[in-house]
């Protein structure tokens, strides 16, 4: 696996990342491909850097709070919720949707569609409709075994490490130790002080080197960080929307100050979004308010909105979500990386679209469709999840975890997802305070 600290190849991946963003980056491939030395490829690197946004780009796409809130398409929704048992049945729901969602995904990620099919297909389980079977001794012909076999049905004691669940348990413990008024220097602080550098990925990764490095927090998300568009701030959203029930902009704002410390643009907006959506599916169960009202915290004219209004118009236009996946590839495919946030988060929402108000159609789902279906299922677990509460959710995505979660954020090594739940419910009470 790439530890993603290659100048040269970072390089090559900013060129794609500064097309993305709207630059006019012609002749910069043939550059980098000539060039010999580290200098030659760090003065492309520099130049890429100066390139200013086409005047013909079609979107606005601000990286600073005051700018995306100036630029959402209206205004933001509020509810009144009461901290209560129905409430707290709600917030652990998410998190038990997060950690089977991740759990679900995890033994086929990077796969695609076509490979977990095939793979469903050969095991006589398809669709999905449970953890994913362990493969046989022999399996058909064509037919792949899962990356990561111990994550298996039947193979693991707990919910286990992964870093999309290794966020989740920081943000409750920045929100403990920093309170409401964090910010994304102490984020970057808490980084240092919790994660060990092995267990962060792409986005992050280049951001902790450049924490580790002490570059100004400014430059953080962005020196060397081609990633910085991709889906790492999206799969730290939950915590934000856990803690601010029936408050998506508050939600919305916590996920901007833990996201601007490793993305920009599009990758900032993905969290914002997810956090938002989880505020308001603590609030509300229908997917329609939950989507419109996430919108409305992003830019109006931006890639992820197109994203999310391509999403709905499919549901619209579209008999299943496997002709909605498929339209989602016709858009997206060979677009963006395929941990990109904006084809990620598609898949998110055609599964909610799709399977709602069927927790186990949503997970499966998600999953199914392929590409970063660790972080998809976690994405939607935790907001189906915040909508139905644990009682709702079937044991037989519950009992697998056995109450816990391993991670490897420094003091908490095997808490009880419960636990989890109410300590969540402590620090809602410390953010509700806020609104009065």
């Amino acid at each position: 696996m790439s530890d993603w600290s290659n100048v040269r190849d970072l390089v090559r991946q900013e060129i794609v990342q500064r097309a993305e963003e709207g630059c006019d980056v012609t002749g910069f491939e043939e550059r980098w491909q000539s060039a010999s030395t580290l200098s030659q490829v760090m003065e492309i690197y520099e130049e890429l850097q100066k390139l200013r946004v086409r005047e013909d780009f079609p979107y606005v796409e601000p990286s600073h709070l005051g700018g995306i809130r100036a630029c959402r398409p209206g205004q933001s929704k509020r509810w009144r919720v009461n901290v209560d048992e129905a409430l707290f049945d709600r917030v652990y729901g998410a998190w038990i949707g997060r950690c089977a969602g991740c759990m679900l995904g995890k033994p086929v990620e990077g796969w695609s569609e076509e490979q977990i099919r095939k793979y469903l297909q050969g095991m006589g389980e398809y669709p999905l409709a449970d953890y994913f079977p362990p493969p046989k001794d022999e399996l058909p012909e064509g037919v792949e075994r899962p990356p990561h076999k111990v994550f298996c049905r039947g193979e693991f004691p707990h919910g286990m490490v992964d870093d999309d669940t290794n966020y989740t348990v920081l943000g409750l413990k920045i929100m403990e130790e920093k309170g409401p008024e964090f910010t994304t220097a102490d984020v970057g602080w808490m980084w240092l002080q919790n994660l060990p550098f092995n267990h962060v990925c792409t986005a992050e990764r280049r951001a902790y080197f450049n924490l580790v490095n002490r570059l100004p927090i400014e430059q953080v998300p962005i020196y060397l960080n081609p990633f910085r568009e991709w889906i790492g701030a999206q799969i730290r959203a939950d915590f934000w929307g856990y803690c601010t029930p029936g408050w998506p902009e508050k939600a919305a704002e916590f996920a901007y100050r833990d996201a601007a410390l490793s993305h920009v643009k599009n990758g900032i907006y993905g969290e914002m979004f997810c956090a938002a959506a989880i505020s308001a599916a603590l609030a509300t169960d229908d997917i329609n308010e939950i989507i419109e009202t996430a919108a409305n915290e992003i830019p109006a004219h931006c890639r992820l909105a197109d994203t999310i209004a391509d999403c709905l118009k499919w549901r619209k236009e579209c008999a299943s979500w496997e002709e909605a996946f498929h339209r989602m590839l016709e858009t997206y495919y060979g677009k963006y990386n395929w941990v990109h946030t904006n084809n990620n988060l598609a898949i998110v929402l055609i599964a909610l679209l799709f399977g709602w108000p069927n927790f186990e159609k949503v997970l499966g789902i998600s999953v199914m469709q392929g590409m970063d279906t660790d972080c998809n299922g976690a994405t939607a677990g935790s907001i189906i999840g915040a909508a139905l509460g644990a009682k709702a959710i079937p044991e037989k995505w519950s009992r697998p975890l056995n109450g816990k979660l391993a991670t490897t954020v420094i003091g908490f090594p095997l808490p009880e997802i419960e636990e989890l739940a109410k300590r969540t419910m402590t620090q809602i009470e410390r953010v509700l305070a806020l609104q009065n």
